[in-house]
């Protein structure tokens, strides 16, 4: 846990240090954004710029401690095929949500070319994400904390810290409160108080799930193509879903969607909670064989 701590810490820091810069340069009005919006960018680049130092620190700047240890073309190869597979996969739950109504075809939709320019954008988009959030959790932090406490510790802490950062986002100040320095320390104190909110649940289940099958992909095969592949498929089929569909709050299932982003909820944990059942019961039985 000191490991996760660690790069908890990190992360808080550079959020810290955006909330801190967030209200100067809003001041110079140069920018024409909202304050939360502006905050959660300065965190994101003091992420970027920290990011090298920190992990030589930790003697974790290798390609191999970050997953990337294999031919290039092997990597590549690799990274296609999830990308194939977490399209299968979140198009299953995408059809579920559809059939049980949750979510229902959008009407107005132009099929073209709004949905290719969007499903292009998801697709540049997801594959970013994956890179950047694979190599920081699946590579970097659980190579730290596999060396420490082993392969079940760095399933379930990085999958509980990549549950965790997904909420904490600046949101917007109170209606009537102004955006000051005292109010952008107050938005940066709700980061850490919004988390614990009861209607997060079912999305923290989800993303829970989600990290952990992409832990046991990274142990399985020692390196993060296929977990950058999967993530970034299924970043491509929510972001498609969303834009092709319309959410139904009064669907009787509408419960199992999550307030998160409309798609993965309750639903979505248990699909990818049974496939990384599945994916951890046949990787025990092949290591069993082959032993």
């Amino acid at each position: 846990m000191r490991i996760t701590a660690l790069f908890f810490a990190y992360l808080f820091v550079c959020l810290l240090l955006g909330a801190l810069l967030t209200y100067p340069v809003m001041a110079t009005g140069w920018l024409d954004e909202d304050p939360q919006r502006v905050m959660g960018r300065l965190a994101q680049i003091f992420i970027l710029l920290g990011l090298w130092p920190f992990l030589k620190r930790l003697q974790l700047a290798d390609r191999t401690a970050l997953g990337y240890g294999i031919p290039k073309p092997v990597f590549r190869r690799a990274l296609a095929l999830g990308w194939v597979e977490g399209v299968a996969i979140l198009a299953v739950l995408a059809a579920m949500l559809v059939a049980l109504e949750i979510r229902l075809p959008d009407a107005d939709l132009e099929l073209w070319p709004y949905l290719a320019k969007k499903a292009l954008q998801a697709l540049i988009g997801g594959l970013l994400i994956g890179v950047l959030e694979e190599t920081f959790f699946r590579g970097a932090l659980y190579t730290a904390i596999r060396r420490r406490n082993g392969a079940a510790s760095a399933v379930v802490w990085t999958a509980f810290l990549y549950m965790l950062v997904h909420f904490m986002k600046p949101s917007a100040l109170p209606e009537g409160v102004l955006f000051d320095w005292a109010g952008a320390l107050q938005m940066f104190g709700a980061v850490f108080i919004d988390v614990f909110q009861w209607k997060h649940l079912s999305s923290m289940a989800a993303l829970f799930m989600v990290g952990v099958f992409l832990a046991l992909v990274r142990e399985h095969t020692g390196h993060i193509a296929w977990g950058i592949g999967l993530h970034a498929g299924w970043v491509f089929v929510i972001q498609v879903t969303r834009r092709m569909t319309d959410g139904n709050p009064e669907a009787p299932a509408a419960f199992l969607v999550g307030s998160y982003d409309g798609v993965i909820g309750w639903l979505a944990a248990a699909w990818i909670g049974l496939l990384a059942f599945l994916f951890w019961g046949w990787t025990r039985r092949s290591r069993s064989e082959g032993a």
